[in-house]
């Protein structure tokens, strides 16, 4: 299972980071009023900068690169990873995947654990409800239609099946940042040659040493395919028990083996799909 990553670069300081990220075509304007624009067709981040730009600026310039690259992506299937603390359990996942963007459009079945364990949703359809089965005895009651924000289906999920996929990934990375512009205390790590499996990525990561009403994690990494520009990879860690103690990982969410534009269609979201055990 090609789960594990490598950071195989020396973070870049921030000048650095900004100039690699910043160069070339990024459309970024210094205006007198001490405010930084990264702009791109559907979003304009205004930047607060003092003397050159926000640290954070080369992360959303990043995450703006990555939106463009999912602007052509109607459908994809992939093998996805998660692992996540959900209240006090760590829960760890291993699945194939199928997302189709409109009508938003989910089928998820479980590798491991719960081998055979299969959902589908389909926006505006079946209620709003998620359709799921269990395998061996859970699997007894057969198919169940379930609120995708309700109890049952989050027993082991700490988001809905609503927010699943890349591009719902990205644009929450992207409202996390905006929403730290006016936070203090940041600090950015751009590493240019990592690798998530066999995948070469380019990372941007933004920590903070201490607690900031607003700030949700210590430390937020994100992932971007060298090649398709695919955000493959987000880890979130909580800060630390204790002063130099390692950081625990709160959420960590991968997309590998991305097929894009395979040409989904309304069976393969579909009980009645065949290949499926519903």
């Amino acid at each position: 299972m090609m789960t594990s990553f490598n950071i195989e670069a020396t973070g870049l300081n921030r000048r650095e980071a900004i100039g690699r990220l910043l160069a070339g075509g990024a459309m970024a304007i210094a205006l007198p009023t001490g405010l930084l624009i990264a702009e791109d067709e559907r979003i304009a981040t205004a930047v607060r900068i003092g003397g050159t730009s926000h640290p954070l600026a080369p992360g959303l310039r990043l995450a703006v690169e990555s939106r463009r690259a999912l602007d052509s992506v109607k459908d994809y299937s992939a093998s996805f990873f998660k692992e996540e603390m959900v209240g006090k359990t760590r829960v760890k996942h291993q699945l194939t995947l199928k997302v189709r963007e409109t009508p938003f459009s989910a089928y998820l079945r479980y590798e491991k654990p719960h081998k055979g364990r299969e959902a589908i949703y389909v926006s505006g359809k079946n209620s709003d409800k998620m359709l799921a089965h269990g395998t061996g005895i859970e699997g007894i009651v057969g198919t169940l239609k379930l609120d995708p924000s309700g109890d049952r289906a989050l027993e082991e999920s700490r988001y809905p099946i609503t927010n699943i996929g890349m591009r719902n990934l990205l644009e929450l990375t992207i409202a996390q940042w905006n929403s730290e512009l006016n936070i203090p205390g940041v600090k950015v790590r751009y590493f240019p040659n990592a690798k998530v499996g066999n995948v070469e990525c380019r990372v941007f990561e933004s920590s903070y040493d201490k607690k900031h009403k607003g700030v949700k994690f210590h430390m937020t990494r994100m992932y971007v395919d060298k090649k398709t520009a695919f955000p493959v990879r987000v880890e979130q860690f909580d800060f630390p028990a204790s002063a130099g103690g390692k950081a625990p990982i709160l959420e960590q969410y991968t997309y590998l083996n991305v097929k894009p534009n395979g040409g989904l269609k309304d069976i393969d979201f579909d009980v009645k799909n065949s290949a499926y055990e519903f």
